[in-house]
């Protein structure tokens, strides 16, 4: 029978953190990632401040500044006269080494914690196996006690590797870290809680120039909303569009799509004819939402299993990472010594949920008042006059500057990863 200590569902950056986090504390954890290869286009490729704070504690920063990398440190939205750029949060003003993001390919940020996990000899990672059910031990509940609420402990899960063969993996944890689809989703005693969303996202490149705007840069139109991330010789670019009106927007043509676009930033029409074809414009079904439970007797969720964030402020990554470091320094001990409770994975939510719940709170505060009325054809906040006046609060506040800056850099609860864990 195979056994490990830790089971981890999911190879994306929380689950590679903190498998890198376990085996170094010298915990037997084991990744499984269904696909072959990190080498998927589109994903999030934020390396925030607060990872790269943490890489340099773990003494990965020099093989970090090696990788590729654009570093990101303005925030720009079309707020001026005349929709002229306006810097809304600089990274740069922040006190402390790392004072900007790195967009760095997602791919490369986990072949480095792939290969420096696989230093320790705790560490297992097994690549083309995907998760298909978790293994389930019956509970009985103590005399006079009520019958557990879950229906039994996860014991770990059955597999499925690339080549149809199939087996099960035994854990003392299992920690689901398999993104918005999760296994563990399917758990009815989790509770899925969903927020209404009101819009998608397209996802495309564009070429970009060494005379463009630098960093992250906003731009609306009518009934549109974009954003694009400065990647060095190209714009990844983001287009949101009403939930649901994919199908119908790709049929009116792509002529007019680049139209709309060229509306909202007008800087980059002579490029929108890059776009050969609707295969280049990639959809993402934006989702809010968060499991009131993030745990049962022998399972926990992090990152997007436990809560799928909405694409705004970026964030996402940041707060998967953040979750992962956590849920290492409470787990660390309780897995050594062979005792992980209910208490213990419950005490990871009860960090990282006010977190989640804030951040998520904001998002939707901008789904509301901005997004919402735009993509309906209304005027942010309410009136022109009201969004303007914000602007100029911000744009003239140092200190508020700073709060957009800090957010992205660092969200809104710092984490620090278990002793054993530092080299």
């Amino acid at each position: 029978m195979e056994r490990t200590t830790c089971c981890v569902v999911g190879g994306g950056p929380a689950g590679m953190v903190l498998g890198l986090l376990l085996a170094r504390a010298g915990v037997a954890v084991t990744v499984l990632e269904k696909h072959g290869d990190f080498l998927r286009d589109f994903r999030g490729d934020t390396v925030h401040p607060s990872t790269l704070a943490l890489l340099e504690d773990l003494g990965l920063a020099e093989r970090f500044s090696r990788l590729p990398q654009r570093r990101v440190r303005t925030v720009q939205l079309p707020l001026g006269p005349n929709r002229s750029l306006v810097t809304v949060g600089d990274l740069g003003a922040l006190r402390g080494k790392y004072d900007y993001i790195a967009m760095v390919p997602q791919w490369d940020l986990l072949d480095l914690l792939v290969d420096e996990a696989a230093r320790e000899p705790s560490f297992s990672v097994r690549m083309n196996t995907e998760a298909t059910a978790f293994l389930m031990e019956r509970m009985e509940a103590p005399p006079g006690r009520a019958k557990p609420r879950a229906r039994g402990r996860v014991t770990g899960v059955r597999y499925r590797t690339s080549d149809g063969r199939t087996g099960e993996l035994r854990a003392t944890l299992t920690v689901a870290c398999d993104g918005r689809s999760s296994l563990a989703r399917a758990l009815p005693e989790l509770g899925l809680r969903r927020f209404t969303c009101p819009m998608d996202a397209w996802w495309f490149r564009l070429p970009r120039r060494e005379d463009d705007p630098h960093g992250l840069v906003g731009g609306v139109g009518d009934r549109f909303v974009s954003a694009m991330i400065d990647r060095g010789d190209y714009w990844q670019c983001a287009a949101l569009i009403p939930k649901g009106t994919d199908a119908r927007r790709r049929a009116a043509g792509l002529g007019r799509f680049m139209g709309e676009f060229t509306a909202a930033v007008p800087w980059l029409a002579d490029r929108v004819h890059a776009l050969g074809s609707w295969d280049d414009v990639k959809l993402l079904d934006v989702q809010l939402d968060r499991l009131r439970h993030w745990h049962r007797p022998g399972l926990l969720c992090i990152g997007d299993a436990a809560h799928a964030m909405s694409p705004v402020f970026g964030i996402g990554i940041n707060l998967a990472v953040e979750d992962a470091v956590a849920a290492a320094r409470y787990l660390v001990e309780p897995l050594r010594a062979g005792t992980v409770g209910l208490r213990t994975v419950r005490r990871v939510q009860r960090r990282r949920r006010p977190t989640t719940a804030a951040t998520q709170a904001l998002q939707r505060f901008a789904h509301t008042n901005v997004i919402e009325p735009v993509l309906s054809g209304r005027p942010a906040f309410g009136s022109r006059k009201r969004a303007q006046r914000l602007s100029e609060l911000i744009t003239s506040s140092r200190w508020l500057n700073r709060l957009p800056a800090y957010f992205l850099a660092y969200g809104a609860l710092r984490e620090r990863p278990p002793a054993a864990s530092v080299r």
